[in-house]
């Protein structure tokens, strides 16, 4: 049965000749990349959030984001450029991010059952060199890409396989704590063991860095496309794709945001008399729901008028997160919080059929690395608020949705201005 399994998920990841191309074995390590991550969640989760009371637990959240947060966003920025210098080591770069990971967990896992603050360096740790891998992943992507699919559909099967598997993992890592706190971290080391032998099976493309030069994350509506440049100018991307990022990134603050505030104030004010478990409960799965629906219909997404698909998903998060704070209760927490993933998810996808199809191919790479970095310092910043403001659902959704209104607002602006395109842009010459 379980040969039979894998023989399915085999032929799965290998569709439309992505088993050819080698995008399959990327497919398959960044699931194994996600079950790691979300049993490091759980193991954190478990010490950090559940084991304490309400207001205890905020402030060791809190405590959580100075001290692993507030250094990231510092680090983070430097990840895409020095993943610009090492374009010839990325199979070793997503390797040793797996090995550190590995390393990290088995570490933690001495350390978890007592809470104490040496925990948080190594979760720090392992946020960083999670994100390094998520920045690699998005440049290898192109890569392995087969000649049947489009980079959205690619990218699509991809993030859906991770959130398999990270739904998986979740019940692993519940089983798991029940033996003891540090048993999903144990896990974890061997999952990222494994990971960092698969890494090096990649096939080799995903070292080859032949014609690439760096990208700047400016728009540059105006240049002379054979107006030559001086050496060691960076290209810029262009304004569709800024705009793009720009709601993108509002997005995802959107959802930093909705992880912390509503994990306190649902675990403290459960809406509508329900159990806090309950309610934690149906809000996560409408989440875990939200974003799997944004990945499937990205298979779908059409590369063309992805200026408008941004600008849709960023005005329905806005107005769920608007009605949230005129009627808060389950029903509208669990919307924004499905909707805010759907949207999300999409939204990302639709920034990567953008910088396919307006980036040249010689700063592609360099583009996919700064614009995820750019998106995780956006959840960053989204989580910071959320765990600032006072638990006042009304407030905080407002202070939510008064955000998003002003991001619509500016990437509607731009929309205008740049107008949704049509037909696939003519590259740049590099």
């Amino acid at each position: 049965m379980v040969h039979g399994t894998g023989r399915r998920i085999r032929r799965a990841t290998s569709a439309e000749g992505a088993g050819e191309s080698g995008l399959a074995k990327l497919i398959e390590l960044h699931a194994l990349n996600s079950f790691g991550d979300m049993l490091i969640t759980v193991a954190l989760a478990s010490t950090i959030f559940f084991s304490v009371p309400t207001g205890e637990a905020r402030g060791r959240v809190a405590l959580y984001l100075l001290i692993t947060m507030a250094p990231f966003a510092v680090l983070a920025p430097v990840i895409g450029p020095l993943l610009d210098r090492l374009p010839n080591g990325r199979r070793s770069a997503m390797a040793m991010s797996m090995l550190a990971r590995a390393a990290l967990a088995w570490v933690m896992a001495g350390a978890v059952t007592g809470g104490g603050l040496a925990l948080y360096p190594e979760a720090l740790g392992v946020l960083v060199a999670s994100k390094a891998y998520g920045v690699v992943r998005s440049v290898v992507v192109p890569r392995l890409l087969p000649a049947r699919l489009s980079l959205v559909k690619a990218n699509s099967r991809v993030t859906l396989a991770g959130l398999l598997a990270t739904l998986v993992a979740g019940g692993v890592g519940g089983l798991l704590h029940l033996i003891g706190p540090g048993w999903p971290l144990r896990g974890a080391f061997v999952v990222f063991v494994i990971g960092t032998l698969m890494a090096f099976h990649l096939p080799h493309q995903v070292d080859s860095a032949k014609g690439e030069q760096r990208a700047e994350l400016h728009a540059e509506p105006h240049a002379e496309p054979h107006r030559a440049r001086p050496k060691g100018v960076l290209r810029a991307v262009g304004p569709s794709v800024v705009m793009a990022l720009r709601g993108v990134a509002a997005l995802r603050w959107l959802v930093g945001f909705l992880v912390m505030f509503l994990a306190f104030l649902i675990r403290r004010e459960p809406p509508d008399g329900l159990p806090g478990t309950v309610a934690l409960g149906i809000v996560a799965a409408a989440a875990g729901l939200g974003n799997a629906l944004g990945s499937v219909l990205g298979s779908w997404l059409r590369t063309r008028g992805s200026e408008v698909t941004v600008t849709a998903v960023l005005a329905l998060a806005t107005a769920a997160a608007g009605a949230a704070a005129l009627w808060y209760g389950v029903v509208t927490a669990a919307v924004v919080a499905g909707v805010a993933g759907m949207a999300a998810s999409l939204g990302k996808l639709a920034l990567d059929a953008l910088i396919q199809r307006d980036v040249p191919e010689a700063v592609r790479t360099s583009a996919f690395a700064r614009s995820e970095t750019v998106l995780q310092l956006s959840w960053v910043a989204g989580g910071a608020v959320g765990i600032s403001l006072p638990l006042e659902p009304v407030l905080g959704m407002a202070v939510a949705a008064s955000v998003m209104t002003l991001m619509l607002l500016w990437t509607l602006r731009s929309l205008l201005r740049v107008g949704p395109r049509r037909s696939a842009a003519r590259p740049r010459a590099a």
